[in-house]
């Protein structure tokens, strides 16, 4: 699995920055975000290094992330949450680790921005 020595989260799946690990397979991590934007907020990243969606590639990678989505969800129990991913930094991507936010635990009000 490719990996990025400078990127926060492939430190994160390296042991050398704490995670508090939620959920994991074989090919994704779901871990809290450490800054909560609901009572519930995991993030849900491939343990393969891809920047953003746009970079996702043939690989089945987003079908692994999307099943690890879905398995986290499950394991807290949630039955209605949000799945947010932002793609580019005028969307909101602050870690250019391709990543999907799941929230919950509070009304979530549309339109989201």
């Amino acid at each position: 699995m490719t990996r990025d020595s400078n990127c926060l989260f492939c430190n994160m799946m390296a042991g050398t920055i704490p995670a508090d690990i939620v959920h994991e397979t074989d090919h994704a991590l779901a871990f809290n975000d450490i800054a909560p934007q609901a009572p519930v907020h995991v993030l849900v990243i491939p343990k393969a290094h891809v920047v953003s969606v746009a970079d996702v590639s043939d690989t089945h990678t987003d079908y692994h992330v999307l099943q690890a989505v879905r398995e986290t969800a499950q394991h807290l129990n949630l039955t209605d949450y949000r799945v947010v991913m932002n793609t580019g930094a005028q969307a909101g991507q602050s870690v250019f680790h391709w990543h999907c936010h799941i929230l919950a635990g509070r009304p979530l009000a549309w339109p989201p921005g």
